[in-house]
């Protein structure tokens, strides 16, 4: 666990006890730090209980007097659409609101980091460049939004580095951040119910160049208008920025054409690698992260021929257009992390003969933008709360069924696509949504996914 010595003898109110939340708390009370704790929900509160110098406290009633900063969950709103009222008072109190991730870099100063963001691809990339890193025997921590929470990472030491995958919450409790490396992987619409807009969502990514220095790069896929509005600001700013496309050449910056990630940062393009030839980053949206995977590392004074190597030995990301089995011709792939209908998307489109299951607790928008890909779909088995709502979108777009349970879905799946033995099918769970009203988080839904796989077709 990372120490917080800098907390010592100082008041913290910990807001929010999830895993985060209570690392967070224990550290600061490890550390000596008097730290009054609260979650509406019992069981997250006992989390804490019998932790020396955390006392539980309901932080809407006690108030927040004599506190020198507020902890506070990512989940938890302060701005929009409604401040919850613990941070209201934090903010007319003029106290810090921040969380987990702002404790490490303070316990942490001065340490190498790749920082990487965007709507679709982090957790991908994030486990790309740490592969790539370590692979080269650099002592690598990596966490944030994938893997462990950040103080139960290790100092990594001043000839390490750290790589974080950061959510725009994440980013907003985040004020000191200033990475050696920042990576904007790209923008869609997500999250509108937290920010209020597609403006307020991007401010919030913003964050992660807001301290950036002329030691550090920042890189952007400029494959959206949103990214690419990004990426010109940054170069009229004057920081050092690294452009990335999967859809076209780019002088000065990383690209792919027809597969082959291209170095052109020098003006002529140097080909580092083949991207066709790797199994575990399959679709063109993988082509994007391996891109700016790529330039991170060649930001960070490492060769081409060295991130070639790294790349044919990455294993690939569970949940993320994960190959569970093969059965009878039937692929059954795991895409969980799929949350929303961009990066459902990019699964559409690499794949055909479709047995897709899909929904959860829809996003904004729902599963409208799909409508190109439905004519890959062989059935789309429809689960979750937003079942009957996305049954409304697809229409007449492709056959539907309401299974409403995955455990369901899957059997119909996995009969009606040995039934109509087409070569080349694929049983896809992909759901275009997120997993709470059925599942605590996309990963125990895929771990579901694969287990029933394993039992059908063991």
């Amino acid at each position: 666990m990372i120490k917080l010595d800098f907390a010592k003898n100082k008041r913290y109110a910990v807001m929010g006890l999830g895993i985060s939340g209570m690392l967070a708390a224990r550290a600061l009370a490890e550390a000596g730090a008097d730290v009054l704790a609260w979650d509406n929900v019992d069981n997250a509160r006992n989390h804490v209980s019998g932790i020396e110098g955390v006392k539980l406290e309901n932080l809407a009633i006690r108030g927040l007097d004599k506190v020198d900063a507020l902890i506070l969950s990512p989940g938890i709103p302060h701005t929009y659409p409604k401040p919850h009222p613990v941070a209201a008072e934090a903010k007319r109190r003029g106290l810090p609101v921040i969380g987990d991730i702002e404790l490490m870099l303070r316990a942490l100063p001065n340490r190498k980091s790749v920082v990487i963001t965007g709507t679709n691809g982090k957790s991908t990339t994030t486990a790309l460049i740490g592969h790539l890193l370590g692979s080269i025997g650099l002592r690598v921590e990596i966490g944030g939004n994938i893997g462990r929470p950040v103080l139960n990472l290790n100092d990594p030491g001043h000839e390490g580095i750290l790589v974080l995958e950061l959510s725009s919450y994440q980013l907003e409790l985040t004020p000191s951040i200033a990475p050696t490396i920042a990576v904007w992987l790209n923008i869609s619409i997500d999250h509108i119910e937290r920010h209020g807009n597609l403006a307020g969502y991007v401010e919030a990514k913003k964050r992660i160049f807001a301290n950036q220095h002329g030691n550090s790069t920042a890189i952007v896929v400029v494959d959206d208008e949103p990214s690419t509005i990004v990426a010109n600001a940054l170069r009229q700013n004057g920081n050092n920025l690294i452009e990335v496309s999967q859809k076209r050449q780019i002088l000065g910056g990383i690209y792919v054409d027809q597969g082959f990630l291209i170095d052109a940062r020098s003006n002529q393009s140097h080909k580092i690698f083949d991207l066709n030839c790797v199994q575990s980053l399959p679709g063109a949206h993988n082509k994007q992260n391996a891109a700016a995977a790529a330039a991170a590392c060649l930001a960070l004074g490492f060769s081409r021929e060295v991130i070639a190597k790294g790349i044919t030995s990455f294993a690939g990301l569970a949940h993320r257009l994960e190959l569970v089995a093969v059965y009878d011709n039937v692929a059954y792939v795991n895409d969980s992390k799929a949350t929303n209908a961009a990066a459902t998307a990019q699964a559409l489109s690499y794949y055909n003969t479709i047995y897709w299951i899909v929904g959860g607790c829809a996003k904004e928008g729902g599963i409208e933008q799909l409508a190109p890909w439905f004519n890959r779909i062989k059935r789309a088995y429809l689960i979750g709360e937003s079942a009957c709502a996305f049954l409304h979108q697809i229409g007449n777009g492709c056959l539907t069924v309401l299974s409403y349970t995955l455990e369901r879905a899957i059997r119909q799946a996995h009969a009606e696509a040995l039934e109509d033995n087409i070569v080349g099918a694929t049983v896809l769970l992909s759901p275009a949504a997120a997993s709470f009203d059925q599942f605590p988080n996309f990963e125990v839904r895929g771990a579901q996914f694969k287990a029933l796989v394993h039992t059908l077709t063991s």
